[in-house]
């Protein structure tokens, strides 16, 4: 054998050891490629009703959103109404009651002020800071006791 046909069974040998090689990595490329199709498959089958429940839930909660936009419409119509409402009937009746107080106040006043057998109110005493107060005018519990 010449060394030309040595060389070109060596190529031979290599391009057979590449295509093996290259044989290899396509089966497993098709069976990745099987897998991944079915595993897509797999996912739209279980989305499709998933999505489905979703649509019938975003429905409901939006129904649910109308009834509380409507229930808090109703509570804001109410709170301005209760307002208004105190408004008038502090209005109405809080300078009267305040006036009818008032008197009833100024009477008692002048009634208590004219009983001539009830006790002389008890006179207001100023404090001088810095002063001693004499022992005979100290109060008797405050007596024996040192400071």
């Amino acid at each position: 054998m010449s060394g030309g046909e040595v060389a070109g069974i060596l190529v031979a040998v290599f391009w057979a050891i590449l295509v093996s090689f290259l044989a290899v990595a396509l089966a497993r490329l098709a069976q990745t490629l099987r897998a991944t199709t079915k595993l897509v498959a797999d996912v739209t089958d279980q989305a499709v009703p998933l999505l489905a429940d979703a649509s019938t839930a975003v429905r409901s909660a939006q129904t649910q959103i109308e009834r509380v936009d409507a229930i808090a419409s109703d509570v804001q119509e109410v709170t301005s109404n209760a307002s208004a409402l105190s408004t008038t009937v502090a209005s109405t009746f809080g300078g009267p009651l305040v006036k009818v107080a008032a008197f009833g106040y100024g009477v008692r006043r002048a009634l208590g002020g004219r009983k001539e057998d009830a006790p002389a109110a008890r006179t207001r005493r100023d404090v001088i800071v810095g002063r001693t107060v004499p022992g005979a005018r100290r109060d008797k519990r405050t007596r024996g006791k040192r400071d």
